[in-house]
């Protein structure tokens, strides 16, 4: 497996590194490669840093993945030579992929067209007037096409290469590397692009971090928001306005998509059986599972792991 990361003048160092950090050292060792490939051999990023990237723009040519991560602005136009890359790399197959403000490189370059898309939240409107043959999803933290990815603004393209590598590789080493980069390896596409999320700090904020990391480690277990409010010390209330503010949802579907993972993570892995998966992730049947599949994924357990074989 090749990656190629396309790299600009006045590149954002952040997301240049997102996909660096993702497809990472075990990646790489693993026998696949990633490259930084850029017009100039020297390239100025934000914040004053030069960036030598060790591959010209061509090298991208023979990748299975090509990755834009951004762009400086989304009333610049994207390079001509960029958008070529892009083109080239859709028309032999290759998966391309727009991170932030890099989805106007794909629309500008006619991957988009047709599609749904998503990019970041403040440049939604100009992204949907300028392209209207997008279909454009303002709430996504990404959009999966199958040929092309595109993902929201900044940090959200750690959620899309976390995807996309469970695409390429599987759940388990997504989740692992997830664990490492110290981020949660639940959120999904269909999760809200921004929402409150308090910095833990306060005691209560500690309490219900606790209380999280618990159900991560024993999905199986399912305790009543009452028990969940008593070992918090908080009223009901109170702890639903908390699990709303810190995972975008309520504590009911925070679990789904909890359970979701254990359950692809199992299917991965060759558990047999869809009534055994469903007990071990903490569905109360398969017939549950099957619906969280298709409520989060579009599609049947089964689908996805056909999927997952066929990437």
């Amino acid at each position: 497996m090749h990656i190629a990361v396309i790299a600009y003048d006045r590149i954002s160092p952040f997301m240049l590194s997102t996909p660096l950090a993702v497809f990472g050292e075990a990646f790489t060792a693993s026998g696949h490669r990633i490259d930084v490939c850029a017009a100039q051999p020297r390239i100025a990023a934000s914040a004053g840093l030069v960036i030598e990237a060790p591959c010209p723009l061509g090298a991208a040519r023979d990748a299975d993945v090509v990755i834009l991560p951004g762009w400086r602005d989304h009333d610049e136009p994207v390079d001509a030579d960029i958008l070529a890359e892009l083109t080239v790399a859709s028309a032999r197959g290759a998966i391309v992929v727009g991170l932030c403000l890099g989805a106007f490189g794909l629309a500008e370059a006619g991957l988009l067209e047709g599609r749904r898309a998503t990019t970041h939240w403040a440049r939604i409107d100009d992204f949907a007037r300028r392209y209207p043959g997008v279909t454009v999803d303002p709430g996504a933290i990404f959009v999966d096409e199958g040929s092309v990815v595109t993902s929201a603004g900044i940090a959200s393209g750690i959620d899309c290469c976390l995807h996309l590598l469970a695409r390429l590789a599987n759940i388990g080493e997504a989740n692992r590397v997830a664990r490492h980069l110290i981020v949660a390896p639940q959120r999904t596409g269909a999760q809200p692009q921004f929402f409150e999320r308090p910095a833990i700090g306060r005691s209560a904020d500690l309490r219900l971090a606790h209380l999280l990391d618990e159900m991560r480690a024993d999905p199986a277990a399912s305790p009543t928001l009452g028990e969940l409010a008593d070992r918090a010390g908080m009223s009901r209330r109170s702890l639903t306005r908390h699990i709303r503010a810190r995972t975008g949802g309520s504590l009911g579907e925070w679990l789904r998509r909890l359970r979701l993972l254990n359950a692809q993570e199992l299917l991965a892995a060759g558990t047999q059986g869809l009534d055994n998966v469903a007990a071990r992730s903490g569905f109360a049947d398969a017939q549950a599972m099957r619906a969280a599949f298709r409520t989060e994924l579009g599609m049947s357990p089964r689908q996805w792991l056909a999927r997952q074989r066929l990437d």
